[in-house]
């Protein structure tokens, strides 16, 4: 007959684990006998490599479920229902971490061992570990999935069968606890000790080794019950009664009658007491009665008008009574106001949200481990619930001296996932102080390579050779120019060899260069009826033919709601036929901010970009960063390109983030943004912009103006210096561009 087991078990009580253990133990001991028969005895470890308030709860859960299904499951027997447990739990995590509420930090390891008399069912997965410890023999019980934990694609759970004997020891244990301390203290202890006090003595070692994390242990050892064999019960013996049925008598002579005597005489004195007593009271009720004593009163009727009017004073005063104390109840409560308890709520939410926000940058950044370059995906959902996270606890009442460290490490990590590029930007030329002072509206790359931009203080079109650190005024407000008098600069285009200028009394001149030193003539081109555009011109633009020697010229006017066209004249004198409307289908182009032609028409309408070809919108937009959780939605004002129709990038400028975002010409998709490095203010009021693409695979290249001077920065991060003094497509600039230059008159303004 096979010896009957008894199992000891050997556990760390969860105040001893470490704080931030994310392992789950379940042991189940069935005290019914049917389901110890059937089901057995369960003995559970979940593991997570992983710390952290998401990974504890996901292996409570997994834990749990498991353990209900198990013991629900009467289907099949064990081995088919640990593999439908185990596989249901894996769908479960999978689904949970789908969802953005699983552990998101690690795989789930999951051990389990069923013993049911002297048969013992073990299967691991993952990050888990079981081992048989027979004739002081340690023996790693097989694991074909230790390298991948739930949730997996695929699982094909293997359940090891065998026989656990007397003296056996089996241990689930977490791969932590294995490998700070080694699996021959593991043996040594459980050899030598009995479980409970074992598991005790491992936990204290791993706590002195620098153990954290990950600590769960169950250890169960196999004893023999003793058989016990119930005695016979004990009979008494008593020795033999000769007199058994007389009745009794005593053996001293007149002892019997004696007795009988002194009963007879108690039972007479009885009898005389209860007579004196019953005399002695009627004597005293008697003389009770001959007392004198007082008349019952008279029964007063109290009329139902009055006892109806006592009542109803009685309600009154009991209602004022209630109003009165209420009253005071709420003028204290006013005084001393809720505030405390609503501080309290809300300082305690803050502070759940914050560590909430700590446990998500935690799991990003864990030690060797960073999301942002290996699952860009999950990084993104965790680094974007820390900042709403540590929001939420500055809204109640955290301090921002405790956020703002915090908020800065996630908004940068969140940056590089939205693909922003810091970039250096370098000053080309920088206006002296004059009176009046310096106040640039346009700029444009002229035929020459070089910049040209429109100085509203001086009501002049400027040539910059920011290699010569020059400023030279090639048109002015007020020259005169063929007996014609030119207005005010507004805006600037380039068509050919030749620098478009329009001025305020919508008179179109043209500046052709004569030579490489900034010398060129300026007359006037004539436009039929461009007297009756209005002061509401908001942007030209030109597009060549063949081989640019002429040019159409494209106006956005909002008075006729139309993009108007003019085609050249055979002698490219000037433009003498009527425009046609370039869109298919008047509009309102008020909103119109830049123009941007390279077969295509792109626009800034109102904060977006539009493309138009055949004269329609063509449904091209443009995608979002997708960071409007740092920044608000891009708005943008100019717009424009280095590259050929239908290639590369267009860029947008975003005044109110200020920054530059490059989209795919082709589908609209986004590709990156650039921001200035350290976030400073070079790009928070751009006036004018020109973008010159990159030379064979090099970076492309963005030149601006603000109020008072022309900077540039190449598109690739923090690269300190541009590779040209000027926005030439070629590299023809000067190393160390100057900082501040001077303006001079033109040294040729004539027709």
């Amino acid at each position: 007959m096979a010896p009957r087991l008894s199992l000891k078990l050997g556990v760390v009580a969860d105040r001893d684990r470490t704080p931030d253990s994310p392992d789950a133990v379940i042991v189940v001991e069935p005290t019914i006998g049917s389901i110890a028969r059937s089901k057995g005895s369960l003995y559970l470890l979940v593991t997570s490599t992983v710390a952290g308030s998401r990974a504890r709860d996901a292996t409570r859960q997994a834990a749990e479920s498991m353990r209900d299904e198990y013991y629900y499951d009467e289907s099949a027997g064990i081995r088919v229902c640990l593999e439908k447990v185990l596989t249901q739990a894996n769908k479960r995590l999978a689904h949970h971490d789908r969802l953005g509420s699983g552990p998101n930090g690690g795989p789930i390891g999951v051990a389990v061992a069923v013993i049911r008399g002297a048969e013992l069912y073990v299967a691991t997965v993952g990050p888990a570990e079981a081992y048989l410890i027979r004739s002081a023999r340690l023996s790693t019980l097989p694991d074909p999935h230790r390298d991948r934990g739930l949730p997996t694609a695929e699982l094909t759970p293997d359940i090891w069968r065998g026989e656990i004997n007397v003296g056996d020891s089996l241990v689930l244990v977490s791969p932590n606890v294995v490998g700070r301390l080694g699996p021959d203290e593991l043996k040594d202890l459980l050899v030598t000790l009995h479980p409970q006090p074992a598991m005790e003595q491992l936990h204290q070692r791993f706590i002195a080794a620098g153990g954290k994390g990950s600590d769960g242990v169950i250890a169960i050892e196999a004893t023999e019950v003793s058989a016990i064999e119930k005695p016979r019960a004990l009979i008494p013996v008593r020795p033999d009664e000769p007199l058994a049925g007389l009745p009794d008598h005593s053996p001293i002579p007149l002892a019997d009658s004696v007795t009988d005597g002194v009963a007879a005489v108690s039972a007479g004195a009885r009898q005389a007491r209860v007579a004196a007593g019953g005399w002695a009271g009627r004597m005293v009720r008697g003389v009770q009665d001959r007392l004198p004593h007082r008349s019952p009163p008279m029964t007063r009727v109290t009329p139902f008008a009055t006892r109806q009017e006592t009542r109803r004073r009685a309600a009154v005063a009991l209602l004022a009574f209630v109003v009165v104390a209420a009253g005071l109840g709420f003028a204290v409560w006013v005084a001393a106001g809720n505030a405390p308890h609503q501080s309290v709520a809300s300082l305690t939410a803050g502070q759940r949200a914050l560590q909430t926000a700590r446990d998500d940058i935690a799991t990003v950044w864990a030690p060797g481990v960073d999301l942002v370059t290996g699952d860009p995906g999950r990084a993104k959902d965790l680094l974007e619930d820390a900042y709403r996270q540590l929001d939420a606890a500055e809204t109640s009442g955290v301090p921002t001296s405790t956020t703002t460290p915090l908020k800065t490490r996630v908004a940068t990590g969140l940056d590089t996932l939205y693909g922003v590029v810091e970039v250096t930007p370098q000053i080309l030329f920088g206006f002296p102080t004059s009176d009046p002072p310096v106040d640039l509206t346009a700029l444009v790359r002229g035929p020459d390579g070089k910049a040209f931009v429109i100085d509203g203080g001086s009501k002049a079109v400027l040539r910059i050779d920011a290699k010569a650190g020059e400023a030279t005024a090639i048109l002015r407000a007020g020259d005169k120019i063929g007996g014609i008098t030119v207005g005010e600069p507004k805006l600037l285009s380039v068509g050919g060899n030749d620098l478009l200028v329009l001025d305020t009394t919508d008179q179109l001149w043209r500046w052709t260069p004569a030579d490489k030193n900034g010398r060129g003539t300026v007359r006037q081109v004539r436009v039929k009826d461009s007297a009756s555009w209005g002061d509401d011109i908001l942007a030209i633009g030109t597009f060549c033919r063949a081989d640019c020697s002429l040019y159409n010229l494209y106006v956005v006017d909002p008075s006729s709601r139309q993009i108007l066209t003019y085609s050249p004249a055979a002698d490219g004198s000037g433009y003498p036929d009527d425009p046609t409307g370039r869109l298919a289908t008047a509009r309102d182009v008020s909103g119109f901010t830049d123009l941007y032609i390279d077969g295509d028409i792109w626009a800034a309408d109102g904060g977006t970009i539009e493309r138009f070809v055949g004269g329609r919108d063509d449904g091209w937009r443009a995608a979002g960063p997708g960071d409007t959780l740092l920044r608000s939605a891009p708005s943008y004002t100019l717009i424009g390109s280095g590259d050929a129709k239908r290639t590369g990038v267009i860029y947008g400028y975003d005044r109110p983030n200020a920054r530059f975002v490059a989209i795919d010409k082709t589908d609209g998709s986004y590709v990156e943004q650039y921001r200035v490095t350290g976030r400073g203010g070079a790009w928070s009021d751009v006036r004018g912009v020109v973008y010159t693409a990159g030379i064979e695979d090099g970076p492309a290249s963005v030149t601006w103006i603000d109020h008072d001077q022309l900077m540039t920065a190449v598109l690739e991060a923090n690269l300190g210096a541009s590779p040209s003094a000027s926005p030439s497509a070629g590299p023809s600039g000067s190393a160390a561009p100057s900082a501040s230059g001077s303006v001079k008159a033109s040294p040729s303004a004539k027709p």
